[in-house]
């Protein structure tokens, strides 16, 4: 029997969760950005998403943040080594500025391949691309919306955007209390762990109902803006990426020296970058895929 390409998907996704336990935002970031996302989803949306996702994805409710860490499980496979140098940007040290000509590039200098290159890439392919087709380009589609919901997840992580000589904070060995680690390790999982711990009970979906809770109320104002690109874009990645140098400069970097030990006074000052990002994450998530099935529904329409 052979299986289809959307099948086949989700048998790897399936197969690569059981292998990689330990997930490198971590795990629960990119399910956090995600799930605030469906939540912000119009009705186009949540019908063309349903559509686009793996097969396996059906007996789940058609949940997009259940795959949404899918591009970190298959990084590492021969077949998909090539996706690696998409989920981040480096940019020079001390700059604190990040720049599209200078900074989108791999290891090989190849230009347009870092995570805001990924990001204009994914929402283009998701703009041109049929939904309706049940060819190859289908399951390009389904690729395309997992890689973009991803990516969205990591240019929100300010250390996704560090510095090219630590590799973004890869390099900087500290401890987490009493825990060896690396600095950019702290800002994947251990902030959001930590914050598990201690305010949520350990439970991402209440530390998720807190989120959704803030946006409601605290941040209202600013979803507006948050959901706003330049020049009527589908998407503006720079931003995302400006935002977050910026943030790796002021909060990530600040007082974390290699050696350092980041306890309570780390942990209660940064909490509230990383929530933000995550909330800004999903919003945005949101905004890009309205914005690319509002108009393929307009078009389909006209």
């Amino acid at each position: 029997m052979r299986l289809s390409l959307r099948q086949w998907l989700g048998s790897v996704i399936v197969l690569t969760q059981l292998v990689h336990g330990a997930l490198c935002w971590g795990k629960d970031g990119h399910y956090t950005v995600c799930k605030i996302a469906e939540g912000y989803f119009e009705e186009e949306t949540i019908a063309a998403v349903k559509k686009l996702l793996p097969e396996s994805a059906q007996g789940e409710g058609g949940d997009l943040a259940s795959f949404c860490s899918w591009p970190d499980e298959i990084k590492h496979l021969s077949q998909w080594k090539w996706t690696s140098a998409m989920h981040y940007v480096n940019t020079p040290e001390y700059r604190c500025n990040y720049e599209y000509c200078r900074d989108c590039h791999d290891s090989h200098m190849h230009k347009h391949w870092c995570v805001t290159g990924a990001i204009f890439n994914y929402t283009r392919q998701l703009m041109s691309s049929s939904v309706n087709s049940q060819t190859l380009v289908q399951y390009n589609l389904t690729e395309a919306l997992m890689f973009l919901s991803h990516y969205m997840g990591d240019v929100h992580q300010p250390l996704h955007t560090g510095f090219s000589g630590d590799l973004g904070g890869n390099t900087i060995i500290v401890h987490w209390y009493n825990h060896k680690t690396n600095l950019h390790n702290v800002w994947d999982d251990m902030i959001i762990e930590s914050a598990l711990k201690t305010y949520y009970n350990s439970s991402l979906p209440v530390m998720i109902q807190s989120l959704q809770a803030k946006l409601t109320n605290g941040w209202s104002n600013d979803v507006p803006s948050w959901e706003s690109c330049q020049q009527n874009q589908t998407a503006c990645p720079n931003q995302y990426a400006s935002e977050s140098i910026d943030l790796a400069c002021k909060y990530a970097y600040k007082n974390a020296t290699p050696g350092t030990t980041l306890g309570d006074e780390y942990f209660l000052s940064r909490l509230p970058i990383v929530e933000t990002r995550l909330a800004q994450g999903g919003i945005r998530l949101a905004a890009i895929l309205n914005r690319i099935f509002s108009a393929k529904t307009k078009l389909a329409g006209a």
